[in-house]
C-alpha cells in the first residue's frame, strides 16, 4: 500500500522503543505502518498494558484506524488521522512507564503551537525507563532550546510494582523547531543527589547518603524518605548541571539489595561519566535522535552508542529521509543529522 511503512519488531534490540518511535512518526507523517514481531526479544514478546497504552494514546490524538491492538499481540497496524492539540488523560493501568507513554506522544504534540496537556497515570520512576525528573531536569532543557516548552507537575511517585503514579505535562512547541548543537558540557554550575523513598524506613535513604558522602566530594547530598506514593519505593538521583546541559543520574534501590550497594552503583555511574569529555549520556543520546531529526539539523557529543540507539536512527530512517552520521573521537561519539 502506498506510503506504508513496514517495521520488523525485531529490528536491533527488539524491544518497545522501535514501537513508539514507529508511532510517534506515523502521526507526523501521516503515514500508515505495519509492524511484526513487536518486542519479539524480550522475556515477554508482545503488546504489555504501557505499550497498549502508548499505541491508545497515539490513536486517540490522531483519530487514527487500528489492528492488533490488544495485550500480547505481536503484529499492530496503525493509520493515522489528523492531529488535534488539546487535554488527554491516559492510564497505564499498572506500574509500567507513563513516561515512555509521553515520550510516544511528545514528538508530535511539540510541533504545534497550541498547548497541550497530558494527564498521566501509571510507573513514574521506572527502573527501565526514564524517571519524571529526567524530562524535567535533563531532557526538557535541551527541548526548550529548541524552542519547544514543556512543564510538569508530579501529583504522585509510581514506583514498580504498585504504580499509581500521577504526572501533568503541558506542550507546546512549533512547526520548525531549531538546531541543537551540544558537543560541549560548558563550565560545571552544581552538583547535587539525593536518595528518595516512599513507605520504607528512613535508614534505607539515610545510608545511601551516607555512602555517597563518603566517596564523592559533594557538600549538597540529600534524603527524603516520606515521598506520596500507592506502594514502597526507593530511588537516589544525583545531578550534574553545566553550562550547556544536565546530566541526570539514577539507580533504584530492590528487594534484597543492600542500600550501600545502591549508593555504589549510582557512584559508578557518576564517575564514568565524569572521566569522559562528552556532554550528552548514553540514555539522553537516544532520546534526543528523535527532535534532531525533525528539525533536520543539529549535532551532539555523547559517551557511547548502545544498540538501543542504533536500533532508534533505522527506524527514524524508515520514515524520514534523514541522514546520520557517527564519527568516533577521543573514545566518544559524534551523532549529526544532515
Amino acid at each position: 500500500m502506498k506510503d506504508t511503512v513496514y517495521i520488523d519488531g525485531s529490528l536491533g534490540e527488539g524491544g518497545g522503543q522501535v514501537l513508539r518511535t514507529s508511532l510517534a512518526l506515523s502521526m507526523i507523517t501521516g503515514k500508515s505502518f505495519e509492524i511484526k514481531n513487536i518486542r519479539a526479544k524480550r522475556k515477554k514478546p508482545g503488546l504489555l498494558r504501557q505499550h497498549l497504552t502508548c499505541v491508545k494514546a497515539a490513536a486517540e490524538i490522531s483519530s487514527a484506524e487500528i489492528q492488533g491492538a490488544e495485550l500480547g499481540s505481536l503484529n499492530l497496524w496503525f493509520t493515522p488521522g489528523k492531529v488535534k492539540s488539546g487535554e488527554y488523560t491516559f492510564k497505564v493501568g499498572s506500574a509500567g512507564s507513563a513516561m515512555l507513554v509521553f515520550q510516544t506522544v511528545l514528538p508530535v504534540l511539540m510541533l504545534k503551537e497550541e498547548e497541550s496537556v497530558i494527564h498521566l497515570e501509571g510507573g513514574t520512576h521506572n527502573p527501565m525507563a526514564p524517571p519524571y525528573h529526567f524530562i524535567e531536569e535533563s531532557f526538557a532543557p535541551l527541548l526548550k532550546k529548541m524552542a519547544v516548552n514543556i512543564s510538569g507537575e508530579l501529583k504522585r511517585w509510581g514506583f514498580y510494582p504498585a504504580g499509581g503514579g500521577q504526572v501533568t505535562f503541558k506542550v507546546s512547541g512549533r512547526q520548525n523547531l531549531l538546531p541543537l548543537t551540544l558537543l560541549e558540557r560548558g563550565e560545571e554550575v552544581s552538583k547535587s543527589a539525593k536518595a528518595y523513598s516512599a513507605n520504607l524506613t528512613p535508614e534505607i535513604t539515610e545510608a545511601e547518603a551516607s555512602y555517597i558522602k563518603s566517596k564523592l566530594d559533594w557538600s549538597d547530598i540529600s534524603t527524603e524518605s516520606q515521598c506520596h506514593s500507592v506502594g514502597p519505593g526507593n530511588v537516589i538521583m544525583a545531578q550534574k548541571k553545566y553550562e550547556n546541559i544536565t546530566e541526570l543520574f539514577c539507580e533504584f534501590g530492590e528487594k534484597g539489595v543492600r542500600a550501600p550497594k545502591v549508593a555504589q552503583k549510582l557512584v559508578s555511574k557518576i564517575k564514568k561519566y565524569i572521566s569522559s569529555s562528552a556532554p550528552v549520556g548514553e540514555y539522553l543520546a537516544d532520546q534526543l535522535l528523535l527532535p534532531m531529526a525533525l528539525a533536520k539539523s543539529g549535532s551532539f557529543c555523547c559517551t557511547g552508542l548502545s544498540l538501543h540507539t542504533k536500533t532508534n536512527i533505522q527506524v527514524i530512517k524508515s520514515f524520514l529521509n534523514v541522514n546520520f552520521l557517527l564519527k568516533e573521537s577521543q573514545n566518544n561519539w559524534i551523532v549529526s543529522v544532515e
